[in-house]
């Protein structure tokens, strides 16, 4: 059985990132309005009743901005650290509010989450591999450095969700002010280009399918360029700029082995 992926939106202006089979999902941080993630859904054919929780990873506004009201709208389960609410402070009716432990998977309603630690700039930041039918998806964004953490998880993956946020050269001549600079290449800010494509080139599984490259900056990043960068390296991924304007399609996500019946 495959797993259905996509990316509603990604970037500063809001990440949430879809996984689900033909009967249940679940979402990856809500960082566009529920309006908006509504009409998102709709637009991909994909049912937002399906949806049976959303997954934080931590509380910078563009990763929690609708749950709340797809929390309530639809009594959603919530996902979150205790760290991450109150820094965020995100109001979820404490029935629906539950934590989770690094390396520890969650389970819900047959879906396998499991978080770690990464280095970003927050109270309590997590990037997860969701698994079910033996096929795993990563989401990995707002990462500050390619850790040894990064590195473990994208080897598992069939299919992932990878920061390239900035093109060093764009951030060095751009219009940010230099702290913003600072905090973005910092190592607790976010992975660059050529950051996500030594972690790609060097750690990608010869089972990965799809490259969905996430969170890129509308100002220090250019997604032809990008794209560019990834493509042919390995002809058997299929490599998907996600973008901050519209979603991506929704894209079947298989394990070859299953598939092969071995």
């Amino acid at each position: 059985m495959a797993l259905y992926v996509a990316s509603l939106n990604s970037g500063s202006n809001g990440n949430c990132y879809y996984i689900g089979t033909e009967n249940e999902a679940i979402l990856v941080d809500a960082g566009i309005s529920c309006r908006e993630t509504e009409r998102r859904m709709q637009q991909l054919g994909l049912d937002m009743l399906k949806v049976k929780a959303i997954v934080v990873s931590h509380e910078h506004n563009d990763h929690i901005r609708g749950v709340a009201v797809l929390s309530k709208k639809y009594h959603l389960p919530v996902f979150i650290t205790e760290n991450t609410r109150i820094n965020g402070r995100v109001s979820v009716r404490s029935t629906l509010q539950h934590s989770f432990t690094p390396e520890v998977p969650i389970n819900i309603e047959g879906f396998s989450v499991k978080a770690f630690s990464k280095a970003h700039d927050a109270a309590d930041p997590h990037s997860f591999v969701v698994s079910r039918n033996n096929v795993n998806v990563g989401v990995f964004t707002d990462i500050g450095t390619p850790c040894e953490n990064l590195i473990q998880h994208f080897k598992q993956c069939h299919a992932a969700f990878l920061e390239a946020n900035y093109d060093e050269q764009m951030l060095e001549t751009g219009r940010y002010p230099y702290y913003l600079k600072t905090r973005i290449r910092g190592g607790k800010g976010h992975l660059s280009n050529t950051q996500a494509l030594e972690v790609y080139k060097q750690h990608r599984p010869p089972f990965m399918s799809h490259l969905f490259l996430s969170h890129l900056s509308r100002d220090n990043n250019d997604p032809v360029l990008v794209k560019q960068m990834f493509d042919g390296h390995f002809e058997d991924t299929s490599v998907i700029i996600a973008s901050r304007y519209e979603p991506t399609e929704v894209y079947q996500i298989k394990n070859p082995a299953m598939t092969n019946g071995v």
